[in-house]
């Protein structure tokens, strides 16, 4: 989180952050209001509830593990593995190598990988994209002074060998249309290819940019989400049914519900729901990662031996 370190201590963040969630109620202008998960029945009343994605609902949260391994100290990416059940995949925030961990979702360490071929200027998030590639956001920029940023490509490794490396990875090089900013959230579309950047801003309107893996273009800007003020944007998911989009503040979940077929970038457009985790308790949290249904997540905040937490929906 080096915007924030240069920007506002992270108390003060977390503080402003957790007035701002509630103060995004009430939005408008020219982004999405955001409706808080008690509001989802007004307008068309039960249907519109029904449709309400489940996180917006009752959560129940549980500590699932710590991660212990040394190296692993200032994680800022999470995703569930593709392929294989039970796996997470991480990384850590500026200042580290180009490597990916390998974690088991009691937040054990299975591997430590280095990425041939690619550099670290300031991992923040990561994701899975077309045939189960895993997606990592070089997106971080506190100067908001880069000239583009990257997002390497790298095949999913096999973990049964115990490679000390996964394959070499490949660059998708990418431009804002309207100058530099600094992001820490990326969201992809495992079936069409489509890569979502949200921007950070401590005023809590973040830019939502638009591109493609398979055909890298300069990033569309699609939409400005109001976060509130204080709202900033630390990591985001697609569930892997493609129907959940979740957005995190350090204080906030913001979800979307997504109609098969379309895009994350219109799924954004219209209004979020605010669900009910409590991530303010986590403290310097930066991710997020979806389960396949979308009715449950992981988070891990930065630290050592961080505390894996999964937040579950209460089925009634």
């Amino acid at each position: 989180m080096p915007s924030v370190r240069a920007r506002l201590p992270l108390v003060a963040v977390l503080a402003v952050g957790a007035v701002g969630a509630l103060g995004a109620c009430g939005g408008g202008g020219e982004a999405p209001a955001v409706r808080t998960s008690s509001t989802a029945a007004t307008g068309s009343g039960a249907a519109r509830a029904a449709a309400a994605p489940a996180l917006c609902g009752r959560l129940d949260v549980r500590v699932a593990g710590h991660v212990h391994a040394p190296e692993a100290t200032e994680l800022s990416g999470l995703v569930l593995s593709p392929t294989r059940r039970g796996v997470l995949w991480s990384h850590n925030d500026s200042g580290d190598r180009a490597r990916l961990f390998a974690l088991r979702t009691d937040g054990s360490l299975i591997a430590s990988l280095d990425v041939p071929g690619a550099r670290a200027v300031d991992w923040e998030d990561i994701a899975v994209g077309p045939d189960d590639t895993l997606l990592v956001g070089d997106i971080g920029d506190n100067r908001a002074s880069r000239a583009s940023i990257d997002v390497w490509r790298v095949k999913e490794p096999r973990l049964g060998d115990r490679p000390a490396t996964t394959a070499p990875a490949t660059r998708l090089s990418l431009k804002y249309p309207d100058g530099a900013h600094d992001a820490e959230t990326l969201i992809a579309d495992r079936r069409t290819g489509e890569v979502v950047v949200v921007t950070k801003r401590v005023d809590g309107r973040s830019g939502v940019y638009a591109a493609s893996v398979t055909a890298p273009e300069t990033l569309r800007k699609v939409t400005t989400l109001r976060l509130g003020l204080g709202g900033l944007a630390t990591a985001g998911d697609v569930s892997a049914d493609g129907r959940v989009v979740a957005i995190r503040t350090y204080t906030a979940l913001y979800v979307w519900s997504k109609r098969p077929g379309a895009s994350i970038a219109s799924a954004l457009k219209r209004k979020p729901c605010v669900g009910s985790a409590p991530l303010l308790a986590e403290g310097q949290g930066e991710s997020l990662a979806l389960s396949g249904d979308g009715r449950s997540f992981y988070t891990v905040p930065e630290g050592a031996n961080a505390v894996l937490r999964r937040y579950t929906t209460t089925r009634k």
